[in-house]
């Protein structure tokens, strides 16, 4: 695999177009999660999932390793899938983690992938599931909505203390 900056720019708007499939995985992710947890959870909307798109792809570092995670889960199929299962699953969880941001999101993120991945399906090659898998889990993880983390932290400590 060869990534160069134009390569980049072309994954960056594949994932961007990808909003009509993800954006509802996003949504369902979060009722379920909810649900699960007794929690009112916002819902997103194409423009907030390709505005944290940009956010991601502007990031040069982080946008060169998402772009090749994410050419590799779009093409990655294995004889039998079974053998490739491991890959898949190891691919899409640090996708999800990359997303996601820095820890305690980075790991949720992880998490979150496991769940999403179990729940979506997708026709093509068997890393396309875990693709659409962990852009929602690490997408949905790092847009607003959990009432949790829209506020500052009470466990922050500030300079204010001497």
């Amino acid at each position: 695999m060869r990534l160069t900056a134009d390569i980049v720019a072309a994954e960056h708007e594949w994932v961007r177009e990808r909003a009509d499939r993800v954006v509802p995985l996003i949504n369902d992710v979060r009722a379920d999660l909810g649900a699960a947890f007794d929690a009112e959870v916002g819902t997103v909307s194409t423009a907030e999932y390709r505005a944290a798109v940009d956010a991601v792809f502007a990031d040069g570092d982080l946008a060169v390793n998402v772009a090749a995670l994410v050419a590799l889960l779009r093409d990655l199929d294995v004889a039998d899938d079974y053998p490739g299962f491991v890959v898949d699953e190891l691919l899409g969880r640090e996708l999800a983690g990359a997303l996601a941001g820095t820890q305690p999101l980075r790991l949720l993120g992880e998490a979150t992938f496991h769940y999403a991945d179990v729940t979506t399906h997708t026709e093509g090659p068997a890393g396309m599931d875990d693709l659409d898998a962990a852009l929602a889990a690490g997408f949905q993880t790092r847009l607003p909505g959990w009432e949790w983390a829209d506020g500052e932290s009470p466990f922050a400590v500030g300079s204010e203390r001497e």
